[in-house]
């Protein structure tokens, strides 16, 4: 598939994109069933990762940053009772799954390098494209948790700053199950920085200015939607207190010409270097 000017020219100006049917309702399915068949095979004892954006430095260990070139598992903060045990089974209990699906696992592999998506990234301007990242997300119904105000590009520094986000519904994404908020044009500078250094993973702020809330809006996309995010797009999720999930796979396209910052938390094995469509 490839962009027509008309929608390249919209992704520039708003930030965001979203592509309708972009992927057959049976691709969905059948993602769906591979994700839930990798986390009934999960054994969480010892694991008690919680992925939150609110408390990113409680995510600076050893298992997060090892998740670059693994496939491991973050629980929902809401999952846990006083004594640390999981309020629920834990296919209820798993808020998503990195990062490295797209490489590690057959099923993620086939979905993330169609020749449709080789395509769409070659038509945004990406002249050498490597599967940089991905994340299985679950938005559990009732305790799937907020996921604030970011830029990709806080956690993920290129120069030119030119890596594209891409979101797949793999269900309805609506106001009640937290679909996605963006500020249309919000796409102009960088905030903050999320970076190695020697004490550890730390955030670096340039602009402290709070985001204009009265400019967001919600991108409600129906299942089998892509939807295109800019690097430097601020955009967000609200909590999932509904009884339906709101599953959702992300891949993160970097070109292989840009420089890809040494400080970034995601730092691939040398045995597993990023790889392009082929």
């Amino acid at each position: 598939m490839r962009v027509s000017a008309a929608q390249l020219q919209q992704y520039r100006r708003d930030g965001f994109l979203v592509l309708g049917d972009f992927v057959p309702a049976a691709a969905c399915d059948h993602l769906r069933a591979r994700a839930e068949h990798l986390v009934h095979n999960f054994d969480p004892h010892g694991v008690a990762a919680i992925f939150s954006t609110h408390q990113q430095n409680r995510l600076a260990n050893d298992y997060f940053l090892e998740s670059a070139g693994k496939i491991h598992f973050f629980f929902e903060e809401d999952a846990f009772l006083p004594d640390g045990t999981l309020k629920q089974s834990k296919e209820k209990s798993i808020n998503k799954i990195g990062h490295a699906l797209h490489d590690l696992d057959p099923d993620f592999n086939e979905f993330s390098r169609t020749a449709e998506l080789k395509q769409l990234a070659s038509g945004l301007g990406l002249v050498a494209p490597l599967l940089l990242q991905s994340m299985y997300i679950f938005k559990q119904p009732r305790i799937g948790g907020e996921v604030g105000w970011h830029q990709d590009s806080t956690f993920l520094h290129t120069e030119p700053q030119n890596i594209v986000g891409l979101w797949f519904a793999l269900e309805d994404a609506t106001l009640e199950n937290g679909c996605l908020w963006a500020i249309p044009a919000g796409h102009t500078g960088l905030k903050q920085r999320w970076r190695r250094g020697p004490e550890g993973m730390d955030f670096e702020t340039y602009d402290s200015e709070p985001w204009p809330e009265d400019q967001l809006v919600p991108l409600e996309v129906a299942k089998g939607s892509l939807v295109l995010l800019h690097v430097l797009l601020p955009h967000k999720s609200l909590a999932n207190r509904s009884s339906s999930s709101r599953h959702a796979y992300t891949l993160h396209l970097i070109d292989e010409n840009s420089r890809y910052a040494p400080d970034n938390w995601l730092q691939r094995p040398a045995e597993l270097p990023f790889r392009g469509f082929n």
